[in-house]
């Protein structure tokens, strides 16, 4: 910078810092999955230990994998795996409706273990039927699997997270104290204090209003522990 006269002098900037989280602040979070997506699973499972570490208190949504591929041109093995996931959807949002919001992570965790790390996948009637009894949910409710019945209320939690990161993403879906991201992506999740520091970092990208987008390309499928 050159001063009135003629002198040059270097004006050094003090960098600014970011607030480090209160850690004794409580977090409200919201967590959407689809149970079909294993990616979507072991970020769940990261978000589990994280409500261990962190006062965090986690709001668990459905969106469907199904709705968000609706009318694109798809090949016919994903086609096939988009009409069978609408059932694992409706059968929590089924549980939701009639036995309230604390069900949904209970029967997602059922669920997802057997599709995920059991690799039951080809299973899914039975798979649905014995996470309700796991979750003491009377079996009838395995019927919403084939049923539109709740349809309108599956759409109205999938456009919850979709109004918070936009169309050009899938799940799962995360938002603390109302900004929301895709993701994040990982394999296998973090335990302990490496998923509470990861926790750390994600709450501080939230408080910078710019901030948009990491990714790199993946080089490992999930690994389910």
């Amino acid at each position: 910078m050159t001063t009135a006269g003629g002198t040059t002098r270097t004006v050094q900037s003090v960098p600014t810092q970011a607030a480090s989280p209160d850690p004794q602040q409580r977090v409200r979070a919201d967590f959407w999955f689809d149970p079909m997506c294993p990616w979507a699973w072991m970020t769940s499972r990261w978000m589990t230990e994280v409500e261990r570490l962190r006062p965090v208190d986690v709001r668990w949504h459905v969106m469907s994998l199904a709705v968000l591929n609706e009318g694109r041109d798809l090949p016919e093995d994903y086609r096939r795996m988009m009409d069978e996931a609408w059932g694992p959807v409706r059968v929590i949002t089924a549980a939701r409706r009639a036995h309230g919001d604390d069900v949904v992570k209970p029967l997602y965790d059922a669920i997802g273990t057997r599709l995920h790390p059991d690799g039951r996948r080809a299973e899914l009637r039975t798979v649905l039927a014995e996470s309700l009894a796991e979750v003491g949910l009377p079996v009838a409710l395995l019927d919403a699997a084939d049923s539109d019945a709740h349809d309108d209320e599956l759409r109205v939690s999938h456009q919850r997270a979709m109004d918070l990161v936009g169309d050009e993403v899938g799940t799962p879906v995360v938002a603390i104290e109302g900004v929301a991201y895709f993701g994040p992506v990982m394999t296998p999740a973090p335990r302990g204090e490496d998923a509470g520091r990861l926790w750390d970092g994600l709450v501080l990208m939230t408080q910078v209003p710019g901030f948009y987008e990491l990714k790199r390309t993946r080089t490992q499928g999930p690994v389910f522990d």
